[in-house]
């Protein structure tokens, strides 16, 4: 439906149906709010680190003077599991080449 408005009618639309400063009321809603809201905050965290976990083992590579393919650092930058990124932020210290962060 939003699709056939003029943008400058939808625009208008989002800004009146956005709930500013809104409260919930009842119990039941502001304990769902709040779960869902620090649940997203956590993976925006998980999310952030991983991100800067990456930067840093790509920015430690290059300061060693690595090549980093293009297939090395797409694996590096779309992993998730921080746990994974510092067990190749720890092999990076060392390796000869950024294919062997994998072996």
């Amino acid at each position: 439906m939003n699709a056939a408005l003029p943008e400058v009618a939808r625009r208008y639309l989002e800004e009146q149906l956005t709930l500013k400063g809104y409260e919930y009321q009842s119990d039941f809603a502001r304990k769902y709010f709040d779960d869902g809201k620090a649940e997203g905050k956590a993976e925006g965290k998980a999310e952030g680190r991983s991100e800067a976990a990456a930067r840093m083992i790509l920015a430690v590579l290059r300061g060693r003077g690595l090549c980093v393919p293009d297939e090395v650092r797409e694996r590096i930058v779309g992993c998730a599991d921080f746990e994974q990124l510092m067990v190749w932020h720890e092999r990076s210290l060392s390796v000869a080449s950024a294919k062997e962060l994998f072996d």
